[in-house]
């Protein structure tokens, strides 16, 4: 015994060799069946070069106990001694696998399945298998022989006698040998249903790519034909018997566990289609109903148990719809859309843990290996493999991936791999989860040779890869365009200009001989400014193909950066700041609104960053009307002073637009913006202030230059409208009413003079001709109408309010709010008719009915001739007017006594009326989402066709732009109308019975 305190040579010697608990393995080594490896140097040593050497000598202690006898004990520990190749391969198991070494335990005879070391035994395919499995005939014993076969892969893994690639072939390999003995015990269970048909087994997924994991389900489709002259209906049938006993054989749990879960849910239609179907019925198939992803499935299709003629046939009738597939309309889209949901779909807690499906994972690799496999796959039959590295080998020596990323993508792909089967070893469980316990991340270390601190490097090693796969993920489908096109000295093979021009319309984009020249211009060269554009353009290029206008946002980036090429700032932006490229990308790709106003001020780039531009965050009123008052007052006269002032409307409203753009859109670093009315009260804030702020400019210009500093009488702009209630959409006019009050001692018909001529050089200014969106003002809602005086004198109003007003008049001024001009005045405006807005008695029905009369007038008179009442935002069906003036109705009723409802906002009013219990809230929340709707589509409009507009557009590119901005992904205009008449809809009968009183 070992005095206390002191450490044994065993214990220091087990330390050396990597025991992290020398002490257990000390006691297990006391033993006397053990006495040869306590003994042996070459044993200890042994153990310690395993992943785990506590995992592997407790392994193996459980090993020798199984023998049952003391001969077998010493044959097993005297063969263990003396054959090295042994000795490494049932070690090297011990310590990765915890379940392995449990099959061993139960099955204490299987270790001399390691002892051979022939040179077949090396890489063993289907025929070796099957010889291992031939005595299997239940599920049990099917498991037992399956668990053996899969020790020796497991064996020459972690031994290093095979690679990654040779494993997940043999992996392939032993499911195939598997799924044909489960089919033959199912045969010879249901000989009858064997007789009547001939089934094919169709491997998918990995399992089809000769690339299986150690734990993984095994994806197939199930073919079957009529066997002479058998009925159809009854050969299907018995196929189908015979299908769903092979996938209990392979799935059910038996006194051994489980083979692995054989998955049919690839075949038509899912799980909700019949599990067997005819060659002819997969046909039809995927010629009328299949999505792209089912053609991106079949890339791995494998004919490997069953009738085996059957299945190439299936193959081979299936392989030129696969090879076809990137003609389809939205292509790439889908690819990448089904990519990102695949990411969306991680839970928050593991999506960094996740070697598989997460950012930078394997499945990054293995959707831009199958998107290019598809793209270039039609024309070039050397890119048809199933095998993922196989195929990017291919990819490579066509010149459609570059050889340098090539070979870091093989290399991060194969040690993501290995990383996964290490992780799945262990237990031999399906998960892709990194562990988070270092015990297991040193063991999964240690299995790949990181000895010095294995959890550290596996950490680095892990980090580096994934990053690595993350920037090649989105190079990989870009760059090689840019090397056709820019004749770069890179020594790689390049994508001829026919491959180039196919990629671009696979990508979305119309005119590819346009885009390939844009690209020449923004690329080519040696200066620094190609350079920094070559590093862009890949991801670029991604972002502009996923906009309904790829190659409008193409054009426009160009113009944007020919614009700004001797700017130092520009692609210094793009480059350093991610934001800034991908709103930019965002914003050009959009319509026609936001990439027009930032051509006529190039600068405005810098707010798409998050440095000194501002970013994208709406200017408070007081701030813009401050910096359009100082670009007045530096102005020599009327015109440059309101040149000076659009200047700043030009850029706000890009800003605005931008910003609406992005939030709508959504980014990488950005999520789409949920609360899609607050978006809405922003936008209509941000134009409302920028107009208000414009006019505050252009009345200081007037009076300045016709007066000085006095006008000889106060002046004020009362807003209303949309204008009043800071609702303003990109393309509204600006209704507003015009008040003076002559200043002491002036003469009422010279203020008069004064005033109506403000208003007539305000309304020229901003009439003068300009590239930039006009700024119309409306002064058709002032008494009288367009019969009426342009301005009034405060007494005139109150007189006119007092004798003559009408309720139309009464529901307009519900909007009224001063917004420019003499402030006191506006107060005093405010002040005059808030009794006629909010009238003390309420309405009277007489008024009641002439408000439904004029809006009945309203609909019938003004919905333009031709337009679906359906889909018109203003007028139609649950529109804009419907839900405003069911809200305006509660605010001439009830504003008096609810104070909530005296607001010139439509949803703050709404929400009042909602807290006063004037509505249900079900009944606030449809007039709300389908007001918030409308109004989202008028911006849209605007924005993607440069002007106004209160339907959906006819052409079919910017009716996709309109869904884009709405949320709709390509394909899916169709459900976009249907979601906005559905809306309305439902709005239209809360306003049948609110307002009609229906």
């Amino acid at each position: 015994m070992t005095a206390p305190g002191r450490r044994s040579s065993t214990f220091t010697r087990l330390l050396r060799h990597g025991f992290t608990d020398p002490s257990a393995a000390e006691r297990l080594l006391e033993s006397e069946q053990l006495a040869p490896i306590k003994a042996d140097p070459v044993l200890l040593e042994a153990l310690g070069t395993t992943a785990d050497p506590d995992l592997a000598l407790l392994g193996l202690v459980r090993l020798v106990e199984a023998q049952g006898g003391h001969t077998a004990e010493r044959e097993l520990l005297d063969t263990l001694v003396a054959a090295k190749p042994l000795r490494d391969r049932l070690l090297g198991v011990l310590g990765a696998s915890a379940a392995l070494a449990d099959h061993l335990a139960r099955h204490p005879g299987d270790w001399r399945e390691l002892v051979t070391y022939e040179p077949q035994d090396l890489h063993p395919g289907v025929t070796e298998f099957e010889r291992g499995l031939a005595e299997a005939d239940d599920p049990v014993s099917l498991r037992v022989a399956y668990r053996r076969c899969l020790l020796s892969i497991a064996a020459r893994d972690v031994c290093g006698t095979t690679d990654l690639a040779q494993t997940a072939a043999e992996l392939a390999d032993l499911a195939t040998a598997t799924l044909r003995a489960a089919l033959t015990i199912a045969c010879d269970a249901a000989p009858a249903d064997a007789a009547l048909c001939r089934l094919a087994v169709v491997a998918m997924g990995k399992c089809g790519g000769h690339e299986l994991n150690y734990v993984s389900d095994v994806d197939v489709i199930f073919v079957a034909e009529a066997v002479g002259g058998a009925d159809e209906g009854k050969a299907i049938q018995a196929a189908t018997r015979l299908a769903a006993h092979m996938m209990r054989i392979c799935s059910e749990t038996t006194v051994e566990g489980s083979i692995w879960p054989v998955d049919a849910n690839l075949r038509p239609e899912g799980r909700n289609g019949p599990l067997v179907r005819t060659l002819s019925s997969h046909l039809a198939y995927y010629q009328r109903w299949a999505k792209t992803w089912e053609f991106q499935a079949l890339l791995k299709a494998r004919p490997v148990a069953g009738d085996l003629d059957l299945g190439a046939e299936y193959v081979a009738t299936l392989a030129p719809l696969v090879w076809h597939a990137a003609e389809r309309e939205n292509f790439v889209p889908d690819v990448q859309k089904m990519r990102r949901r695949v990411v969306e779909n991680i839970p928050v807690a593991e999506v960094d843990r996740e070697l598989k499906l997460g950012p930078g994972g394997l499945r990054d690799v293995e959707f831009a290996v199958q998107l290019l496999q598809l793209v270039h796959g039609r024309a070039d039959s050397s890119l048809r493999s199933g095998t993922t590295l196989d195929a990017l080998k291919a990819l490579a020596a066509g010149g459609y991936v570059g050889r340098a990323d090539a070979v870091q993508l093989d290399d991060s792909y194969r040690f993501l791999r290995l990383m996964e089967h290490r992780i799945q070893l262990f237990r031999l469980r399906r998960t892709h989860l990194v562990p988070e316990d270092s015990a297991d991340l040193r063991r999964i270390g240690r299995s790949l040779g990181l000895r010095v601190d294995p959890v550290a490097e596996l950490k680095r090693e892990w980090k580096r890869h994934r990053a690595v796969v993350r920037r090649l993920h989105e190079k990989l489908f870009y760059r090689p365009l840019l090397d056709a096109v820019a004749q770069l000295a890179t020594g790689e093979a390049r994508l001829s200009a026919d491959a180039a021009r196919e990629r671009l319309v696979a990508l979305g984009y119309a005119d590819p001989a346009a885009a390939l020249r844009h690209l020449e211009a923004l690329a080519s060269g040696v200066s620094r400014k190609a350079a920094i554009q070559r590093t862009l353009l890949p991801v670029l290029l991604g972002w502009f193909a996923d906009s309904a206008e790829p190659d409008a946002g193409l054009l426009n980036f160009r113009k944007v950066s020919d614009a700004l090429g001797k700017t130092p700032w520009y692609l210094r932006l793009l480059r350093d700041e991610g934001a800034a490229a991908e709103n930019l990308a965002r914003v050009l790709s959009a319509g026609r609104l936001a990439p027009d106003l930032l051509m006529r001020a190039p600068e405005a780039v810098a707010l798409l960053g998050d440095g000194d531009g501002g970013g994208l965050e709406p200017r408070a009123r007081a701030h813009l009307e401050q910096e359009v008052l100082a670009a007045v007052g530096r102005a020599a006269g009327g015109e440059q002073a309101v040149t000076a002032a659009r200047g700043v409307r030009r850029r706000e409203l890009f800003r605005t637009a931008a910003a609406d753009i992005v939030a709508s859109y959504g980014t990488e670093e950005t999520p789409v913006v949920a609360d899609q009315g607050a978006l809405v009260d922003q936008v209509g804030g941000a134009v409302s202030d920028l107009t208000a702020a414009t006019l505050a400019g252009t009345l200081r210009a007037v009076v300045r230059d016709g007066w000085g500093d006095t006008l000889p009488t106060r002046f004020a702009v009362i807003a209303m409208g949309r204008f009043g209630g800071h609702e303003l959409g990109y393309g509204s006019d600006a209704d507003v009413l015009f008040v003076h009050e002559p200043r002491e001692g002036v003469d009422e018909h010279e203020a008069s003079r004064a005033a109506n001529a403000v208003v007539s050089e305000m309304r020229r200014l901003l009439q003068v001709s300009s590239a930039d969106p006009p700024l119309l003002i409306d002064a058709d809602l002032r008494p009288e109408g367009k019969s009426g005086p342009l301005v009034r004198s405060l007494k005139s109003y109150e007189a006119y309010y007092r004798r003559w007003s009408l309720v139309w008049e009464s529901q307009a001024l519900l909007r009224a709010e001063f917004v420019a001009g003499d402030e006191d005045l506006g107060r005093r405006f405010i002040e005059l008719v808030d009794p006629l807005r909010y009238p003390a008695e309420g309405l009277g029905e007489d008024a009641v009915r002439e408000i439904r009369r004029l809006k009945a007038r309203m609909e019938s008179e003004r919905m333009p001739r031709g337009a679906d009442p359906t889909l018109h935002s203003k007028l139609g069906r649950g529109g804009l007017s419907d839900v405003e003036w069911t809200v305006q109705l509660f605010q001439l009723r009830h504003g008096w006594d609810e104070p909530g409802l005296r607001t010139t906002r439509t949803r703050e009013a709404l929400a009042a009326a909602c807290a006063a219990e004037l509505v249900s809230g079900e009944d606030a929340a449809i007039l709300d989402e389908a007001w918030v709707l409308a109004t989202r589509v008028r911006n849209a409009v605007m924005l993607v066709r440069g002007r106004a507009g209160d339907t959906f557009p006819s052409d079919g590119r910017e009716l996709a732009a309109v869904g884009r901005y709405l949320g709709y992904g390509p394909g899916h205009v169709g459900d976009m109308l249907d979601d906005y008449r559905r809306t309305t809809r439902r709005a239209r009968a809360v306003v049948d019975e609110l307002f009609y009183g229906a």
